[in-house]
């Protein structure tokens, strides 16, 4: 990708047309809005999380990666830690998770960001149609404030200067 360097980079992945799968989309558009004009966020939005998002995320001071999770209820908005992988790393060229796209990007640039976060939202249907379950689009105004509150506390740890 290879644009100018955000404080806080949102990486959000996911496919509009497998219902719920479409969360990380939606609130990468959602969170576009809302930090327009911000310089120190930057929003990116995949299909999928590829290695190619490895020297933006070295690059940055925070990321938070947003996806849907098909291991958790759903309409449940989970933030958690992610710290990159610790076994050896079998590189898939397709798709990746955020410890292991941490992982790599440890690899080959030899810094991570300061603060590595995951926000998912459980999924109640992945069937081949636009729009969300009926858990999720409950959940969205519970996302939205996670994704706002968690961007500005990075923010304000910034002190308004990168590292």
């Amino acid at each position: 990708m290879n644009l100018e360097p955000a404080w806080c980079l949102i990486l959000a992945c996911g496919n509009t047309l497998r219902e719920d799968d479409g969360v990380g989309p939606w609130l990468a558009q959602w969170g576009e809005e809302r930090f327009r004009g911000e310089t120190r966020v930057r929003v990116v939005s995949t299909q999928q999380w590829t290695p190619e998002l490895a020297e933006d995320i070295s690059k940055a001071e925070s990321v938070i990666f947003v996806d849907c999770a098909t291991n958790a209820s759903p309409g449940s908005v989970r933030l958690t830690a992610v710290e990159p992988e610790t076994k050896a790393l079998g590189l898939a060229t397709h798709h990746l998770n955020a410890s292991q796209l941490l992982s790599l990007t440890k690899e080959l640039y030899g810094a991570v960001p300061r603060s590595s976060l995951l926000l998912t939202i459980g999924a109640g249907s992945l069937e081949l149609r636009e729009g969300f379950s009926q858990a999720v689009q409950a959940a969205l105004p519970e996302a939205c404030a996670q994704l706002e509150t968690t961007v500005l506390r990075m923010l304000a740890d910034s002190g308004g200067q990168r590292a």
